[in-house]
C-alpha cells in the first residue's frame, strides 16, 4: 500500500544508530507510525523536528504492521521558535496530546484545521490564549461538550461559570476578555488549569495515561 498526504511531526524516537520511528498527523490519514531509514543523520535533522510540516510518502506491504516513510519538508516551525523557550515548548505541548489522544489512522480534519490555524498563529502576542482555545476545540472534537456562554457586559466576571462532570466551574477570565488584551500570568495559569483539567477527568484519567510532561513544563512558565 502507498500513499502521500501532508501531515505535522508528532514524535520520533530512536530505531538504530541511524533509523528512527515517527508519528505523524496527516490531513487525509489521521495519526500514522512508520520507520524512516537515514532519518537521524545530520542532513535529515532539520526535517524531523517535533512540529514541522511535512510531505509523506508512506508504504507498507502489510497495513497492520509498521510502514516506511519517505519525507519532505514543507515548513520548518520548530526552528521558528528555538529561542524562544515558551513558544517552543507549547508546540511539544500540544504535539504529545495530539500523540497520546488520537486514535491511530481516524481521520478527523477539523482537528487537523485547527491545529494547523494554531501553529500559524503562534508568533502573535496572544499565542498562549490561542493555545488555550485550541486545548478546548480539541477536547470539544474528541466528544465533549463545552459550552461557554455569551459575554454580557451586565455581568462581572466572577460571575461566568460552566458545569462540566456533575460539577459547576467558574470560566477563566481569560477566555472572557477581548481577543488582544494583555493577561497576567495569574489569568493564564487559571486557564490552564481550566483545560487541563479537562483533559484529565475526561481523557487522561480514564484511559490510564499521563498528561505530557511538556504540558506542565508550559504552565511553569506561568508561576
Amino acid at each position: 500500500m502507498y500513499w502521500k498526504d501532508e501531515g505535522y511531526l508528532l514524535s520520533k524516537n530512536n530505531f538504530d544508530e541511524n533509523s528512527i520511528i515517527i508519528e505523524v498527523f496527516t490531513l487525509d490519514h489521521g495519526k500514522c507510525s512508520g520507520i524512516v531509514y537515514g532519518g537521524n543523520s545530520r542532513k535529515n535533522k532539520k526535517t524531523y523536528q517535533v512540529g514541522n510540516k511535512i510531505l509523506i510518502h508512506f508504504n507498507t506491504k502489510n497495513v497492520n504492521r509498521y510502514g516506511y516513510f519517505t519525507n519532505e519538508l514543507i515548513l520548518p516551525i520548530s526552528a521558528t521558535f528555538f529561542d524562544d523557550k515558551r513558544r517552543a515548548i507549547c508546540i511539544l505541548s500540544a504535539c504529545t496530546i495530539l500523540k497520546i489522544l488520537l486514535p491511530e489512522r481516524q481521520l478527523n480534519k477539523k482537528i487537523y484545521s485547527s491545529f494547523e490555524i494554531f501553529l500559524n498563529k503562534l508568533s502573535s502576542d496572544n499565542w498562549i490564549k490561542l493555545y488555550i482555545l485550541w486545548e478546548l476545540s480539541l477536547i470539544k472534537e474528541l466528544g465533549f461538550e463545552i459550552n461557554l456562554p455569551g459575554i454580557s457586559s451586565n455581568l462581572p466576571t466572577s460571575d461566568y461559570s460552566t458545569a462540566s462532570n456533575s460539577q459547576v466551574d467558574s470560566i477563566p477570565k481569560l477566555l472572557l476578555k477581548n481577543q488582544d488584551t494583555k493577561f497576567s500570568n495569574i489569568e493564564i495559569i487559571e486557564a490552564l488549569n481550566f483545560s487541563k483539567n479537562l483533559l484529565l477527568e475526561n481523557f487522561v484519567l480514564p484511559n490510564g495515561i499521563k498528561l505530557p510532561y511538556s504540558r506542565n513544563i508550559l504552565e511553569k512558565y506561568f508561576n
